[in-house]
């Protein structure tokens, strides 16, 4: 039997790649889509059954290009993580709406693409998970937020408004709330005196959205969220 298929974005050298690492390990064979082809190569070749696949979400003829792709290559995906994310900071007076939109584009139009693109042969088969990453963005509206907020808030609605509607065909769609500052070099930088727990763990994230993924259908959750033991909430 071929491997299962799992398609990821946004696959970079933090949660990106985890979550590619972790379907590896299950024995998927991981299509990883990201902007930066030198990126993903070296990713292809550290990780086993990885396919590099470099792709702009936000272009619908790059992504059609992208899935046939796959799915020659690789097969029909069975699993979908929306990884990538476009983000901003700035009051609603600073940002740049064209910044805005395109934040739109990344988080929430690619998530309606890929959606409308891979859950039919989902629904077809009876089974499959579309997963999505997303912040406490997508429940309040911090003031230095504005140009990131709105689309996480959106996001997290779309997906809701997909999983009611194909969850009863057989496929789990839930969205992962990560509740945390993701433990990276630049994070740690920016973070320099904070302490080891303040920190999310790119694996660990991995590892609830494989378990989420994995889900009994008797037992499926749909908003997950995931912060280190110490974080105010």
């Amino acid at each position: 039997m071929p491997n299962p298929v799992a398609v990821v974005t946004g696959v970079g050298p933090g949660t990106g790649a985890a979550i590619a690492r972790r379907f590896s390990q299950g024995g998927y064979a991981v299509a990883m889509l990201a902007r930066s082809g030198d990126r993903l190569a070296t990713l292809e070749r550290e990780i086993e059954r990885a396919r590099a696949y470099p792709c702009d979400v936000t272009d619908e003829a790059a992504l059609d290009r992208t899935i046939e792709t796959i799915r020659a290559d690789l097969g029909a995906p069975k699993i979908l993580v929306h990884n990538a994310v476009g983000g901003a900071f700035g009051n609603f007076l600073e940002i740049d709406p064209e910044v805005l939109n395109r934040n739109f584009q990344v988080n929430t139009m690619a998530l309606l693409h890929l959606a409308r693109r891979l859950a039919p042969a989902m629904v077809t088969a009876g089974e499959g998970a579309i997963i999505t990453t997303g912040n406490t963005s997508a429940l309040r509206g911090k003031a230095r937020f504005a140009g990131f907020a709105p689309t996480k808030a959106a996001q997290r609605i779309l997906a809701e408004s997909i999983a009611r509607e194909v969850g009863p065909k057989g496929v789990h769609v839930a969205y992962v709330m990560i509740d945390a500052v993701i433990d990276l070099a630049w994070t740690r930088q920016m973070f320099s005196d904070a302490p080891d727990e303040f920190f999310i763990k790119p694996a660990a994230i991995a590892e609830e959205i494989w378990h989420v993924a994995h889900q009994d259908r008797c037992a499926w959750s749909f908003n997950v969220e995931i912060r280190p033991f110490r974080e105010t909430w």
